[in-house]
């Protein structure tokens, strides 16, 4: 899931290089932690939160398939 985050906002932002993604277990999800450029803020989250939303719904998508839950946190 860390990988499938890490391609997609890498795409969709100017600077990919600065684009990281960490994990931190919790008791019953994972969470996602993705980190982006100040000047990127915007496109990952987009207008009122579309991009965003469409991020977390096709990661949790692709959770399914391994029986996870996972929870995507953009993070400054």
């Amino acid at each position: 899931m860390k990988d499938l985050l890490e391609v997609i906002a890498k795409n969709l932002v100017d600077y990919p290089d600065k684009v990281s993604v960490s994990e931190v277990q919790g008791e019953r999800s994972l969470v996602l932690e993705l980190k982006v450029a100040p000047e990127d803020m915007g496109k990952v989250i987009g207008k009122q939160g579309r991009i965003a939303k469409a991020i977390r719904t096709v990661v949790k998508a692709a959770a399914v398939h391994e029986d996870k839950h996972i929870v995507v946190e953009i993070v400054q």
